[in-house]
């Protein structure tokens, strides 16, 4: 008789990620999946650097750090930021960006096309956005324009904490001053992209109030890092944020030349990025760096910053607080049943759509069935109940008790190998 092996809910669900990935990128050859045989030493040494980083960790074990973080990383985790995309066009050639970036375009955020900088403050300040970030592609390349949207979001919105990434190619004294003048806090280099020259960097130093040091942890290039802390403090310099690198796939052709393991998330992520950002926190503790250093990993990113939208939205949508999860699903009970939804933005109305004129811009609110919808009987009430007073030790095994803890819950921690 063979023998059954019955998987939990959340083991199905890891193993519908390997599936997926396996299958998105199954036109490109040579991708090195992990392998938990072959791959033992690498993982041994992952766990072992996330079982130590644990002890000084943000939003629930997601962003470990050393001594600090921004405040535009503050704001992030709180899900209360906007990140406004200039322009998708570039003057560097990185080999880990995600994205193309050959050509530009009307400045855009989660699908929303803002072509006046007077609508995109509008719309920062009818959210109760407390952060907004310039990205791109380059916002340096279209200096005006980037410089026009600053200068309106701090006009409507005078509290908003601001900040820029570049790549630096393009800045200079004259470029740091004016942003400053028009009320920039803080700019992010990513000097990846500059094969680590940190020379530009020093126009920003003592003209703009905080510098960071933004980019993905390459793990090739994690000694190098390591003797930079210290040139990196010199230039001003008080943060360090280490992303992991992700496979898409725009970047795939690239990405895959060098020796990765790959494993399977939501994306597909790299094993040594992770273990190149961990040494990286671990190397600046253990030598007592002034420096803030901090991994921006992918599941912080993508469960934080995701939750956070949703929970703008639910606010803009006037849903009473008590009704959104701390995943920023809505709870919705009745008629003995569980239900949970959530709200998506766009400039096309839609039958069930809720319309919001904000300044000249009219945008729509649709709520979105997640097709989860359950009889509400005692022993869910239960559920909810631990689930809502945060008692929950462990994620269920229940198919429905797991689906409700991931509409409910933010995941904990980094993810086990």
């Amino acid at each position: 008789m063979r023998n059954t092996i019955i998987m939990d809910s959340f083991d199905l669900y890891l193993n519908s990620l390997n599936n997926k990935n396996r299958l998105d990128f199954a036109e490109f050859q040579g991708v090195n999946w992990i392998n938990f045989y072959r791959d033992i030493s690498l993982i041994e040494e992952r766990n072992a650097l996330v079982l130590e980083s644990n002890s000084n960790s943000l939003f629930k074990n997601t962003k470990p750090y050393y001594r600090s973080i921004s405040p535009g990383c503050k704001i992030c985790g709180e899900g209360k930021w906007s990140c406004l995309f200039i322009t998708n066009k570039c003057n560097a050639s990185c080999f880990y960006c995600p994205a193309s970036q050959d050509q530009d375009a009307i400045p855009t955020t989660q699908s929303l096309a803002f072509p006046s900088p007077e609508e995109y403050a509008e719309y920062v300040k009818f959210f109760g956005f407390k952060g907004v970030a310039f990205s791109g592609g380059e916002p340096l390349l279209f200096f005006d324009k980037t410089l026009a949207y600053l200068k309106a979001v701090r006009k409507i919105c005078p509290d908003v904490y601001i900040w820029i990434y570049t790549n630096g190619i393009l800045a200079d004294k004259e470029k740091m001053t004016k942003l400053v003048e028009a009320g920039l806090n803080e700019i992010r280099f990513d000097i990846g992209a500059t094969d680590y020259n940190i020379d530009k960097i020093k126009f920003a130093s003592g003209v703009i109030p905080n510098i960071t040091v933004e980019i993905p942890a390459v793990p090739e290039k994690t000694e190098l890092l390591q003797m930079l802390l210290k040139q990196l403090e010199s230039v001003g310099v008080t943060n360090l944020n280490l992303h992991q690198l992700r496979l898409t796939e725009y970047n795939a052709p690239r990405l895959l030349k060098h020796n990765y393991t790959y494993v399977n998330a939501e994306r597909p992520i790299v094993l040594e990025s992770e273990i190149s950002a961990l040494r990286i926190l671990k190397y600046a503790k253990e030598n007592l760096m002034n420096i803030g250093v901090n991994y921006c990993s992918f599941f912080y990113k993508y469960r934080f910053q995701k939750a956070g939208f949703r929970k703008i939205l639910a606010n803009g949508a006037d849903v009473n607080p008590n009704d959104v999860t701390e995943n920023g699903f809505i709870r919705k009970i009745e008629d003995n049943k569980l239900e949970y939804n959530t709200f998506s933005i766009s400039h096309t109305p839609n039958e069930n759509s809720k319309i919001l004129n904000i300044g000249n811009g009219k945008y729509f609110l649709k709520t979105e069935k997640t097709g989860f919808k359950i009889d509400f009987d005692d022993d869910i009430k239960s559920f909810l109940s631990e689930v809502k007073s945060d008692k929950l030790l462990k994620i269920p095994i229940d198919d429905e008790k797991f689906q409700i803890y991931s509409k409910e819950c933010i995941e904990k921690g980094l993810r086990e190998i």
